[in-house]
């Protein structure tokens, strides 16, 4: 099997960010697609080089203005206020925002577009974004084109990223523009969210339609980011209602009670009766992620692996969170065990 990567995440830095009111390091590193693609070959799965990025495979995915805000804003951030030494966050945020009219300075603009303060923007971000979406779409055309599956190795991730927004270090969907590239032969695609952070932005952009099923395991939202999406009670809406499955998770989770989380969502899934697959595979749910928000062994990712296996759909594995250096290539080594036995 073929896994899909690129070199342009090297550009994208991240050397602050802010959490809780607090300036930390980010714990998405550059390091980390080198070491998962190690553990990817040591696996037996084959790279193939993405060198050309395609903003057509955002359509359907992302709002026109927000793919142009992407593209432009460093440079008007520059041109108004300097260049800023650590990225370009948003300092205002339009909670009490009436009416339609969008706002032609720089900084409004990043606060109409950015939800949080996890996700800087730098003078390389929409290339890499655009790069981490190629990756994605490539991987689903191999699949379209008789792979059984594809591993996406996309870095920045993407499940924070809704139609008209980014933040939680994500710009651009990636799962989602596998989810939509897939659709132009399936019917319906069931996407399912592994990373221990709930997918907000890919239940944004699949809301209300029904023709991508969202299941999403995750740390319960009601004391953890992303807070104000990911509950039980979000189903969908018109069309989509229904199609949108969410299970929150207590933090003491641990393989078991997850496993069985699971099989319960994937039992549910295949009701609606999807013709592929494609997973936001996160290792943040691991016990010694420093997100500290689940409890899993690196064992439990590989019976995770075993589960997509037995769905026999075809598959895009596109890679979200996981942040644990030393144990990020051991998660994924493991769920390719399981997948692939």
């Amino acid at each position: 099997m073929r896994y899909f990567a690129g070199c342009k995440h090297e550009l994208h830095h991240l050397p602050t960010v802010f959490s809780l009111s607090q300036p930390r390091r980010s714990n998405d590193v550059a390091a980390r697609p080198g070491l998962l693609a190690a553990a990817a070959e040591r696996c037996g799965w084959e790279r193939v080089e993405v060198t050309e990025a395609r903003e057509a495979c955002l359509e359907g995915v992302h709002s026109p203005r927000y793919v142009a805000f992407l593209r432009s804003i460093y440079a008007e951030w520059v041109a108004a206020y300097g260049t800023p030494p650590d990225g370009i966050f948003p300092n205002v945020f339009p909670t009490m925002r009436t009416g339609d009219r969008y706002p032609d300075d720089p900084a409004a603009r990043v606060g109409l577009h950015m939800h949080d303060q996890l996700a800087p923007i730098h003078e390389h971000t929409f290339a890499a974004a655009l790069e981490a979406a190629t990756i994605a779409d490539t991987a689903a055309k191999a699949v379209l084109g008789g792979d059984r599956a594809a591993y996406a190795l996309c870095r920045p991730s993407g499940h924070h990223a809704g139609r008209d927004c980014g933040g939680g270090a994500t710009y651009l969907n990636n799962a989602a523009v596998a989810a939509q590239t897939l659709l132009s032969e399936a019917k319906r695609v069931l996407l399912v969210d592994i990373d221990v952070h709930h997918g907000n932005g890919t239940q944004d952009i699949f809301y209300e339609r029904d023709d991508v099923h969202f299941v999403s395991l995750h740390r319960d939202p009601a004391q953890y980011h992303p807070y104000f999406w990911g509950h039980a009670e979000e189903r969908g809406a018109g069309p989509g209602a229904g199609f949108t499955r969410n299970v929150p998770l207590p933090g003491d989770t641990a393989d078991n009670a997850y496993l069985a989380a699971l099989d319960t969502a994937l039992e549910e899934a295949l009701l609606k009766t999807p013709d592929a697959l494609v997973v936001s595979m996160g290792f943040d749910a691991h016990v010694d992620d420093p997100s500290r928000g689940l409890r899993l062994t690196t064992d439990a990712y590989r019976q995770i692996g075993q589960r997509f296996a037995a769905l026999r759909l075809p598959t895009v594995l596109v890679q979200e969170g996981g942040y644990n250096l030393e144990a990020v290539p051991h998660c994924l080594s493991a769920f390719f065990t399981g997948f692939q036995s």
